[in-house]
Parts: structure tokens; C-alpha cells; sequence
């Protein structure tokens, strides 16, 4: 069973969406909170799998929010169009994806299922964000963090096609491997960086010079 908790400062989407995936035979809403502060409170009490994160919500804001609650739950941003000015901050707070307030009933409940069995919810508008963000910063020569030093060729391969925004069955594609040998060279990548889960290894793809966008 996938615990939720909905966070955001609108009594009717916390009741909207608990509703709905409440309804759902795997999925339980454990609680919701109207500001961050109490989103934090909770999810340190109640421990649930995913929390549903709107950003602008008063007394702390989500991303803050998103900060504080840290590597338990899997973080879903709530957010009112995709090129919302938080979601790079929000990747590096450790969210784990993003979902349009106004996207259908089946893709919330697709989301949850995605974000709680540890997959990254990256929308190709939020990749495409992603690197816009990035190549609107100077380039500056980085040295090669030592943490890559462990990551083996291929491994380093999968990386970059991660942050380019290939899907496993994309990146088996193109490196001609089996989908199941791409997912565990994902678990390893995010084992070695001390990474949750693909988004952030994005971020880390890109921070760190292995890619540049372009």
C-alpha cells in the first residue's frame, strides 16, 4: 500500500485529490497540510511514501518544504504550468518529479505509482527546462568530481543519457543492451552518487560538467 500525504494551502485540491486517490485499492492518504511547516511535521510523523508538494503555500514554501523532509518520502511537485521558476531548485531540494495541477485523474495516480516504486516523473518540458537553465550559465573548466572515478565506462554512458532525458528503453536502444541491464546500471549509478533517483542524477550530470547542454 502507497501512504500519501497532500500538502497545499487549497482545502478543495487537498480534498479533490485525496478523494481520488483515495478511491485507489493500492493507495492511502495518510494526511494533508496547508503550509510547509506542517507538511514537515507529518511527514516526519506519518512517514508516507509519496508527498504531493504544492510550492507556494504559506508559512514555508514547498521547496523549503522539500528541503527539510529530506531522503524519506518521495516528493511530487504540484505545479500550475511546467516552466515554473522552481524547478531546477526543486530537483537539487530532492524532488523527485513533477505534476501539472490541471493534468488528468490517471496521470496523478500514475505519478504516485511511478514516484513510490523510486522512478524519476521528468517531463520532457522539465528536462528541456532543466538544460535551458544550465546553458544560460557561464561555462567554467571543472575538474572531474572524484565521485565519477567510480562509476565504470558504460555506467558513465548511461549517465549522460540519463540527463539527456532517454528512457530505459530508449537508453537499451541505443547503447544495443537489454532494458533490465540499463535498470541496473541506473541502481548502481545512484548507489555509487549517493543519489535517490534519476532526477537528481540529472542535475548532478549537469553540475558536475559531465554533460553540457547543447
Amino acid at each position: 500500500m502507497i501512504k500519501v500525504l497532500i500538502a497545499d494551502d487549497q482545502a478543495m485540491v487537498r480534498q479533490g485529490f485525496g478523494a481520488l486517490l483515495g478511491a485507489q485499492p493500492d493507495i492511502v492518504v495518510v494526511g494533508d497540510a496547508a503550509d510547509g511547516a506542517t507538511a514537515v511535521s507529518q511527514a516526519r510523523d506519518l512517514a508516507p511514501d509519496v508527498v504531493l508538494m504544492d510550492i507556494r503555500m504559506p508559512v514555508m514554501d514547498g521547496l523549503e518544504a522539500t528541503r527539510r523532509i529530506g531522503a524519506g518520502p518521495r516528493v511530487l511537485i504540484l505545479t500550475t504550468f511546467d516552466l515554473d521558476d522552481y524547478v531546477y531548485e526543486a530537483l537539487r531540494a530532492g524532488a523527485s518529479g513533477f505534476l501539472l495541477k490541471d493534468a488528468p485523474a490517471a496521470d496523478l495516480i500514475t505519478a504516485v505509482r511511478v514516484v513510490a516504486a523510486g522512478e524519476a516523473l521528468l517531463a520532457p518540458s522539465v528536462t528541456r527546462r532543466l538544460i535551458a537553465e544550465f546553458a544560460a550559465r557561464p561555462h567554467h573548466d571543472r575538474p572531474r568530481p572524484a565521485a565519477l572515478n567510480a562509476l565504470t565506462p558504460r555506467e558513465t554512458d548511461v549517465l549522460r543519457l540519463i540527463a539527456r532525458g532517454r528512457s530505459n528503453q530508449e537508453i537499451a536502444g541505443e547503447l544495443v543492451v537489454a532494458e533490465q541491464t540499463v535498470k541496473s546500471h541506473v541502481g548502481r549509478i545512484l548507489a555509487k552518487l549517493g543519489l535517490r533517483d534519476r532526477a537528481q542524477a540529472v542535475v548532478f550530470a549537469y553540475e558536475t560538467g559531465l554533460v553540457v547542454p547543447g
